[in-house]
């Protein structure tokens, strides 16, 4: 599977008391690695796990890969902020609706399955996701 990865996957990827751990270390032997993210992802997940080394080791491997210039995309990443404004979007997430339909054949691994259930990309297009199943 080809995949871009978001904060909440990464995190519990690398962290073994997250609620999700077994699930995100089973999605993560799916993965034709690397997996894509943007750098506003990796922030996140390294201040979510205490360790900006942990996050940034992961991209040293190959598990993932930084695949996002905001420079080239900041007029698209407005109009996706005012679009959802009244979900109040962080920028990994519109980043990650972008690098959706830059890499339309990638899928978004999340466990912020109610946001990204309601982002589009394209405008139009439901994302597609896989995220933890629901308890």
């Amino acid at each position: 599977m080809k995949a871009i990865a978001d904060t909440g996957f990464i995190v519990a990827f690398k962290n073994r008391s997250d609620q999700h751990h077994a699930w995100a270390i089973d999605v993560a032997r799916d993965i034709d690695a690397p997996a894509l993210t943007c750098e506003s992802v990796l922030s996140e997940a390294a201040f979510h796990l205490g360790s900006s080394n942990e996050t940034l080791t992961l991209v040293a491997v190959g598990m993932l890969a930084i695949a996002f210039d905001c420079n080239k995309h900041i007029d698209k990443l407005r109009e996706l902020a005012v679009r959802y404004a009244d979900r109040y979007p962080d920028l990994a997430d519109l980043c990650l609706i972008r690098m959706s339909e830059l890499y339309p054949k990638h899928t978004v691994v999340t466990v912020d399955e109610e946001d990204f259930r309601v982002y589009r990309r394209n405008k139009r297009e439901a994302i597609p996701l896989l995220c933890p199943p629901k308890k």
